[in-house]
Protein backbone atom coordinates (compact mmCIF):
# COMPACT_ATOMS: atom_id res chain seq x y z
CA UNK A 1 0.00 0.00 0.00
CA UNK A 2 1.60 3.29 -1.06
CA UNK A 3 1.81 6.65 0.68
CA UNK A 4 -1.11 8.27 -1.20
CA UNK A 5 -3.41 5.31 -0.53
CA UNK A 6 -2.65 5.54 3.19
CA UNK A 7 -3.47 9.27 3.19
CA UNK A 8 -6.73 8.72 1.29
CA UNK A 9 -7.86 5.95 3.62
CA UNK A 10 -6.94 8.06 6.63
CA UNK A 11 -9.00 10.91 5.16
CA UNK A 12 -12.01 8.62 4.76
CA UNK A 13 -11.73 7.27 8.31
CA UNK A 14 -11.02 10.64 9.94
CA UNK A 15 -14.07 12.25 8.35
CA UNK A 16 -16.34 9.49 9.60
CA UNK A 17 -16.88 8.04 6.15
CA UNK A 18 -17.32 4.29 6.32
CA UNK A 19 -18.88 2.12 3.66
CA UNK A 20 -20.01 -0.73 5.87
CA UNK A 21 -22.92 -0.55 8.29
CA UNK A 22 -22.95 3.24 8.28
CA UNK A 23 -26.33 4.36 9.58
CA UNK A 24 -25.57 7.99 8.76
CA UNK A 25 -25.36 7.11 5.07
CA UNK A 26 -28.27 4.69 5.11
CA UNK A 27 -30.51 7.37 6.61
CA UNK A 28 -29.20 10.40 4.74
CA UNK A 29 -31.09 12.33 2.09
CA UNK A 30 -29.90 11.63 -1.43
CA UNK A 31 -28.65 14.31 -3.79
CA UNK A 32 -31.07 15.63 -6.38
CA UNK A 33 -30.27 14.19 -9.81
CA UNK A 34 -30.66 15.70 -13.25
CA UNK A 35 -32.77 13.82 -15.83
CA UNK A 36 -29.61 12.45 -17.49
CA UNK A 37 -28.17 11.37 -14.13
CA UNK A 38 -31.46 9.60 -13.33
CA UNK A 39 -31.33 7.83 -16.71
CA UNK A 40 -28.00 6.28 -15.80
CA UNK A 41 -28.08 5.96 -12.00
CA UNK A 42 -31.75 5.04 -11.47
CA UNK A 43 -32.76 3.55 -14.83
CA UNK A 44 -29.42 1.76 -15.34
CA UNK A 45 -28.49 3.52 -18.55
CA UNK A 46 -25.02 4.05 -20.00
CA UNK A 47 -23.35 7.30 -20.96
CA UNK A 48 -21.57 7.55 -24.31
CA UNK A 49 -17.88 6.51 -24.20
CA UNK A 50 -15.06 9.09 -24.09
CA UNK A 51 -17.34 11.97 -23.06
CA UNK A 52 -17.33 11.54 -19.27
CA UNK A 53 -15.36 14.06 -17.21
CA UNK A 54 -13.52 11.30 -15.31
CA UNK A 55 -12.48 9.18 -18.30
CA UNK A 56 -9.11 10.93 -18.72
CA UNK A 57 -8.81 12.15 -15.12
CA UNK A 58 -5.95 11.20 -12.79
CA UNK A 59 -5.94 13.69 -9.91
CA UNK A 60 -5.30 12.24 -6.46
CA UNK A 61 -8.46 11.84 -4.44
CA UNK A 62 -11.63 9.82 -3.83
CA UNK A 63 -14.45 9.02 -6.27
CA UNK A 64 -17.86 9.06 -4.58
CA UNK A 65 -21.39 8.02 -5.47
CA UNK A 66 -23.20 10.88 -7.24
CA UNK A 67 -26.46 10.01 -5.49
CA UNK A 68 -25.42 9.49 -1.85
CA UNK A 69 -21.77 10.63 -1.56
CA UNK A 70 -20.50 7.24 -0.40
CA UNK A 71 -16.76 6.84 -1.18
CA UNK A 72 -16.40 4.13 -3.82
CA UNK A 73 -12.95 4.20 -5.44
CA UNK A 74 -9.49 5.62 -4.71
CA UNK A 75 -7.51 7.39 -7.41
CA UNK A 76 -4.63 4.94 -6.83
CA UNK A 77 -6.78 2.20 -8.37
CA UNK A 78 -7.72 4.13 -11.52
CA UNK A 79 -6.09 3.14 -14.80
CA UNK A 80 -6.51 3.78 -18.51
CA UNK A 81 -8.32 0.82 -20.09
CA UNK A 82 -8.87 2.64 -23.38
CA UNK A 83 -12.58 1.81 -23.23
CA UNK A 84 -13.94 5.35 -22.90
CA UNK A 85 -15.15 5.02 -19.31
CA UNK A 86 -13.31 5.38 -15.96
CA UNK A 87 -11.69 2.08 -14.97
CA UNK A 88 -10.65 0.94 -11.48
CA UNK A 89 -8.94 -2.33 -10.55
CA UNK A 90 -10.26 -2.24 -6.98
CA UNK A 91 -13.02 -0.62 -4.92
CA UNK A 92 -13.12 0.58 -1.34
CA UNK A 93 -13.98 -2.40 0.84
CA UNK A 94 -17.74 -2.93 1.01
CA UNK A 95 -18.58 0.11 -1.13
CA UNK A 96 -19.58 -1.62 -4.37
CA UNK A 97 -22.08 -4.45 -4.81
CA UNK A 98 -22.03 -6.90 -7.74
CA UNK A 99 -25.33 -8.06 -9.26
CA UNK A 100 -25.85 -10.44 -12.21
CA UNK A 101 -27.00 -8.29 -15.13
CA UNK A 102 -30.37 -8.84 -16.78
CA UNK A 103 -28.58 -9.51 -20.06
CA UNK A 104 -27.44 -12.83 -18.58
CA UNK A 105 -23.70 -12.52 -19.16
CA UNK A 106 -22.43 -9.30 -17.58
CA UNK A 107 -22.15 -8.32 -13.91
CA UNK A 108 -23.59 -4.97 -12.87
CA UNK A 109 -22.00 -2.90 -10.10
CA UNK A 110 -24.04 -0.59 -7.87
CA UNK A 111 -23.36 1.59 -4.86
CA UNK A 112 -23.75 -0.73 -1.88
CA UNK A 113 -25.35 2.06 0.12
CA UNK A 114 -28.02 3.51 -2.19
CA UNK A 115 -28.15 0.98 -5.02
CA UNK A 116 -27.32 3.57 -7.65
CA UNK A 117 -26.11 2.07 -10.94
CA UNK A 118 -22.37 2.54 -11.53
CA UNK A 119 -21.56 0.34 -14.50
CA UNK A 120 -20.21 -3.20 -14.88
CA UNK A 121 -17.27 -5.25 -13.63
CA UNK A 122 -15.08 -7.41 -15.86
CA UNK A 123 -12.51 -9.96 -14.73
CA UNK A 124 -9.65 -11.81 -16.38
CA UNK A 125 -8.75 -9.14 -18.94
CA UNK A 126 -5.18 -8.70 -17.69
CA UNK A 127 -5.07 -4.90 -17.73
CA UNK A 128 -3.40 -4.74 -14.31
CA UNK A 129 -2.02 -7.33 -11.84
CA UNK A 130 -5.37 -7.20 -10.02
CA UNK A 131 -6.97 -8.58 -13.22
CA UNK A 132 -10.26 -6.75 -12.67
CA UNK A 133 -11.91 -3.73 -14.29
CA UNK A 134 -14.71 -1.78 -12.69
CA UNK A 135 -16.07 0.07 -15.74
CA UNK A 136 -17.93 3.07 -14.34
CA UNK A 137 -20.02 5.86 -15.80
CA UNK A 138 -18.51 9.26 -14.99
CA UNK A 139 -22.01 10.61 -14.47
CA UNK A 140 -22.45 8.17 -11.55
CA UNK A 141 -19.51 9.73 -9.70
CA UNK A 142 -18.42 12.84 -7.84
CA UNK A 143 -14.74 13.47 -7.14
CA UNK A 144 -13.16 14.85 -3.98
CA UNK A 145 -9.52 15.87 -4.52
CA UNK A 146 -6.91 15.00 -1.96
CA UNK A 147 -5.81 18.10 -0.07
CA UNK A 148 -2.21 17.92 1.10
CA UNK A 149 -0.32 20.72 2.77
CA UNK A 150 2.58 22.02 0.67
CA UNK A 151 5.75 20.02 1.27
CA UNK A 152 8.48 21.65 3.34
CA UNK A 153 11.46 21.09 1.06
CA UNK A 154 13.95 23.05 3.17
CA UNK A 155 15.60 19.85 4.42
CA UNK A 156 15.61 18.21 1.00
CA UNK A 157 17.55 18.66 -2.25
CA UNK A 158 16.33 18.84 -5.83
CA UNK A 159 17.82 17.10 -8.86
CA UNK A 160 16.60 17.41 -12.46
CA UNK A 161 17.37 14.85 -15.15
CA UNK A 162 16.43 14.41 -18.82
CA UNK A 163 16.94 11.01 -20.44
CA UNK A 164 14.36 10.52 -23.16
CA UNK A 165 10.65 9.97 -22.54
CA UNK A 166 10.01 11.20 -19.01
CA UNK A 167 7.56 8.40 -18.25
CA UNK A 168 10.28 5.77 -17.97
CA UNK A 169 12.81 8.06 -16.28
CA UNK A 170 10.34 8.90 -13.52
CA UNK A 171 9.35 5.24 -13.14
CA UNK A 172 12.91 4.28 -12.20
CA UNK A 173 13.90 7.35 -10.18
CA UNK A 174 10.80 7.37 -7.96
CA UNK A 175 11.71 3.88 -6.72
CA UNK A 176 15.17 4.92 -5.57
CA UNK A 177 16.00 4.99 -1.87
CA UNK A 178 15.68 8.45 -0.32
CA UNK A 179 13.45 9.92 -3.04
CA UNK A 180 10.62 11.95 -1.51
CA UNK A 181 8.75 12.89 -4.69
CA UNK A 182 9.07 13.06 -8.46
CA UNK A 183 7.42 15.24 -11.08
CA UNK A 184 7.70 15.14 -14.87
CA UNK A 185 7.85 18.34 -16.87
CA UNK A 186 9.67 20.51 -19.38
CA UNK A 187 12.83 22.55 -18.92
CA UNK A 188 15.91 23.86 -20.70
CA UNK A 189 14.07 25.73 -23.44
CA UNK A 190 12.74 29.19 -24.24
CA UNK A 191 8.94 28.89 -24.43
CA UNK A 192 6.97 29.98 -21.37
CA UNK A 193 4.41 27.48 -20.05
CA UNK A 194 4.85 24.92 -22.82
CA UNK A 195 2.37 22.12 -23.41
CA UNK A 196 3.17 18.56 -24.40
CA UNK A 197 2.02 19.39 -27.93
CA UNK A 198 4.34 22.40 -28.01
CA UNK A 199 7.34 20.35 -26.93
CA UNK A 200 6.60 17.53 -29.36
CA UNK A 201 5.76 19.53 -32.47
CA UNK A 202 7.37 22.96 -32.21
CA UNK A 203 10.87 24.22 -31.48
CA UNK A 204 10.58 25.06 -27.78
CA UNK A 205 14.10 23.94 -26.87
CA UNK A 206 12.70 22.15 -23.85
CA UNK A 207 13.62 18.63 -22.80
CA UNK A 208 11.25 16.13 -21.22
CA UNK A 209 12.67 16.01 -17.70
CA UNK A 210 12.04 14.70 -14.20
CA UNK A 211 12.38 16.79 -11.05
CA UNK A 212 13.41 14.66 -8.06
CA UNK A 213 13.09 15.79 -4.45
CA UNK A 214 15.35 13.65 -2.27
CA UNK A 215 16.58 13.45 1.30
CA UNK A 216 20.39 13.96 1.35
CA UNK A 217 20.50 12.19 4.71
CA UNK A 218 19.35 8.98 3.03
CA UNK A 219 20.83 9.18 -0.44
CA UNK A 220 23.07 11.48 -2.46
CA UNK A 221 22.99 13.26 -5.77
CA UNK A 222 25.83 11.00 -6.85
CA UNK A 223 23.74 7.86 -6.28
CA UNK A 224 20.77 9.31 -8.15
CA UNK A 225 22.99 10.50 -11.01
CA UNK A 226 24.52 7.03 -11.30
CA UNK A 227 21.02 5.58 -11.57
CA UNK A 228 20.19 8.21 -14.19
CA UNK A 229 23.12 7.06 -16.34
CA UNK A 230 22.22 3.40 -15.79
CA UNK A 231 18.60 3.62 -16.97
CA UNK A 232 19.32 5.16 -20.38
CA UNK A 233 21.97 5.28 -23.10
CA UNK A 234 23.88 8.57 -22.60
CA UNK A 235 25.62 7.99 -25.94
CA UNK A 236 22.50 8.68 -28.03
CA UNK A 237 22.26 12.22 -29.34
CA UNK A 238 18.82 13.84 -29.24
CA UNK A 239 16.99 10.54 -28.93
CA UNK A 240 16.42 7.57 -26.69
CA UNK A 241 15.49 4.31 -28.31
CA UNK A 242 12.52 4.82 -30.66
CA UNK A 243 11.92 8.37 -29.40
CA UNK A 244 13.72 10.85 -31.65
CA UNK A 245 13.99 14.60 -31.16
CA UNK A 246 15.79 17.28 -29.19
CA UNK A 247 13.24 16.95 -26.38
CA UNK A 248 14.53 13.41 -25.75
CA UNK A 249 18.15 14.47 -25.18
CA UNK A 250 20.32 13.35 -22.27
CA UNK A 251 20.95 16.21 -19.84
CA UNK A 252 21.68 16.94 -16.20
CA UNK A 253 20.29 20.26 -14.97
CA UNK A 254 22.38 20.98 -11.89
CA UNK A 255 21.03 23.07 -8.99
CA UNK A 256 24.39 23.72 -7.31
CA UNK A 257 28.12 23.52 -8.02
CA UNK A 258 28.47 20.21 -6.20
CA UNK A 259 25.94 18.58 -8.54
CA UNK A 260 27.78 20.06 -11.53
CA UNK A 261 31.11 18.62 -10.41
CA UNK A 262 29.59 15.23 -9.62
CA UNK A 263 27.91 15.00 -13.03
CA UNK A 264 31.18 15.77 -14.84
CA UNK A 265 33.09 13.25 -12.70
CA UNK A 266 30.59 10.49 -13.48
CA UNK A 267 30.75 11.30 -17.19
CA UNK A 268 34.54 11.01 -17.15
CA UNK A 269 34.27 7.71 -15.27
CA UNK A 270 31.91 6.34 -17.92
CA UNK A 271 34.20 7.46 -20.72
CA UNK A 272 37.15 5.71 -19.05
CA UNK A 273 35.02 2.57 -18.95
CA UNK A 274 34.56 2.83 -22.72
CA UNK A 275 31.09 4.34 -22.86
CA UNK A 276 30.17 7.08 -25.30
CA UNK A 277 28.56 10.02 -23.46
CA UNK A 278 26.88 13.04 -25.05
CA UNK A 279 25.02 14.08 -21.89
CA UNK A 280 24.84 17.84 -21.39
CA UNK A 281 25.46 19.39 -17.98
CA UNK A 282 23.71 22.75 -17.66
CA UNK A 283 22.38 25.03 -14.92
CA UNK A 284 18.79 24.36 -13.90
CA UNK A 285 16.24 26.90 -15.06
CA UNK A 286 12.48 27.15 -14.79
CA UNK A 287 10.82 23.73 -14.57
CA UNK A 288 7.32 23.59 -16.06
CA UNK A 289 5.24 20.67 -14.72
CA UNK A 290 3.72 18.49 -17.43
CA UNK A 291 0.03 17.78 -17.74
CA UNK A 292 -1.51 15.65 -14.98
CA UNK A 293 -2.00 12.57 -17.16
CA UNK A 294 1.79 12.37 -17.66
CA UNK A 295 2.52 12.23 -13.91
CA UNK A 296 3.22 8.69 -12.59
CA UNK A 297 2.21 7.43 -16.03
CA UNK A 298 3.25 3.80 -15.62
CA UNK A 299 1.56 3.54 -12.24
CA UNK A 300 -1.68 4.77 -13.80
CA UNK A 301 -1.54 2.49 -16.80
CA UNK A 302 -0.17 -0.59 -15.05
CA UNK A 303 2.47 -1.02 -17.76
CA UNK A 304 6.28 -0.89 -17.83
CA UNK A 305 8.86 1.34 -19.54
CA UNK A 306 9.65 0.28 -23.10
CA UNK A 307 12.90 2.19 -23.67
CA UNK A 308 14.43 2.53 -20.19
CA UNK A 309 16.04 -0.68 -19.01
CA UNK A 310 18.41 -0.70 -16.04
CA UNK A 311 22.02 -1.68 -16.79
CA UNK A 312 24.70 -1.50 -14.10
CA UNK A 313 27.60 0.71 -15.23
CA UNK A 314 29.33 1.82 -12.02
Amino acid sequence: MNKITNILLLLIVSTGISCQNNENYNNMEYNELTPEEKRVIIDKGTEMPFIGIYDDHYEEGVYKCKQCNTPLFLSDNKFDAGCGWPAFDDAIDGAVKEIPDKDGYRTEIVCANCGGHLGHVFKGEGFTPANIRHCVNSISLNFEPLKIEPMDTSQYEIAIFAAGCFWGVEHHLKLAKGVISTEVGYTGGHKINPTYKDVCYTNTGHAEAVKVVFDPNITSFSELAKLFFEIHDPGQLDRQGPDIGNQYRSEVFFTNDSQKETAHELIETLKLKGYKVVTRVTPAGIFYPAEEYHQDYYDKTGSNPYCHIYKKKF
